[in-house]
């Protein structure tokens, strides 16, 4: 076969995914509907063809990283999805973040069709993606998994077997809607803590030290000027959109609704996100709701 692996969805997880993939020595076709992207990826090292249907027959693995549940079903459904066109001996690995359910119909499918296949959601954001220390919740077969797994490990640094088809995506699910909970609590504590006067990096540091610690406080502050490197130090570009994370606070709700779960936290935090999304925030880091809740005088 002359290409190892198919990715589609250069965007900016893919892209930076798929790069890693290359570097790594495998031979990749890498495929996107902007033009652009796909030049970024060709420039890095990648290959790409205008026969996607070609490139889908010869792969062994095929990869993909698209924004939205209808986006993943539109590729692998139908007569010309991925499922009709791919190698029947290819397996498939979709890592983009989607509802659960969503997950368990593609994949239900791929079987019917004698396909193994992987939903593989990431946690680690662009920063993760570029260094290659994604962490990847993988749900499906643990045969699967074992042959999928030192392919993950060329792109993250933690692989996580999560469970059956849609396993991963109910973790990452979980996981985003505790880590907007946590964004939005400690953004609560800093400007209270400011609001009496206190130096926020000293405030930080101490509850990062302290019974309050967490992954915000540690790696990620979302005030200005506290850690360098963090997305807050930089007008809040890069890293997490707060439409992303809306879009996964939207997909725990869901879920809390069709599996009957209680999540309070969970809907308030999608509805702050969402208020500040409608200020036009949408396309700034998710630790800048740091700013809608500024002191009001």
């Amino acid at each position: 076969m002359n290409n190892e692996v198919v990715f589609i969805g250069l965007g900016n997880m893919g892209l930076p995914m798929a790069l890693n993939l290359v570097r790594s020595g495998l031979t990749v076709s890498g495929h996107d509907l902007l033009p652009a992207s796909v030049e970024k990826f060709t420039t890095g090292g990648g290959t790409t063809t205008t026969n996607l249907q070609s490139a889908l027959a010869e792969a062994k693995i095929i990869i993909t990283m698209l924004p939205a549940s209808r986006h993943v079903e539109s590729a692998y459904l139908g007569d010309t999805g991925i499922l009709a066109k791919a190698n029947p001996q290819a397996l498939l690995i979709d890592c983009s973040t989607i509802a659960p359910e969503t997950a368990r119909k593609v994949a239900a499918a791929a079987r019917e069709k004698g396909f193994d296949m992987l939903d593989a959601p990431v946690s680690g954001g662009t920063g993760g993606a570029t260094a290659g220390t994604l962490t990847f919740m993988v749900g499906g077969s643990q045969q699967a998994f074992a042959i999928a797994k030192p392919i993950l490990e060329k792109m993250g640094k933690a692989i996580f077997h999560a469970g059956e088809s849609g396993a991963g995506q109910t973790v990452k699910v979980c996981n985003n809607m505790l880590l907007g909970i946590l964004m939005i609590g400690t953004s609560e504590a800093i400007r209270l803590g400011m609001a009496n006067g206190m130096d926020p990096k000293v405030l930080s540091e101490v509850m990062a030290k302290s019974s309050g610690r967490n992954w915000v406080l540690e790696v990620y502050n979302p005030c200005p000027g506290v850690m360098e490197n963090a997305p807050a130090s930089k007008e809040y570009s890069g890293g997490f959109g707060v439409d992303l994370m809306l879009k996964d606070l939207g997909l725990a709700m869901e879920n809390s609704l069709s599996t009957g779960s209680s999540t309070p936290l969970g809907s308030l935090a999608r509805n702050l996100y969402d208020i500040h999304s409608k200020t036009g925030a949408g396309g700034l880091d998710f630790s800048s709701i740091f700013n809608m809740l500024a002191k009001s005088n």
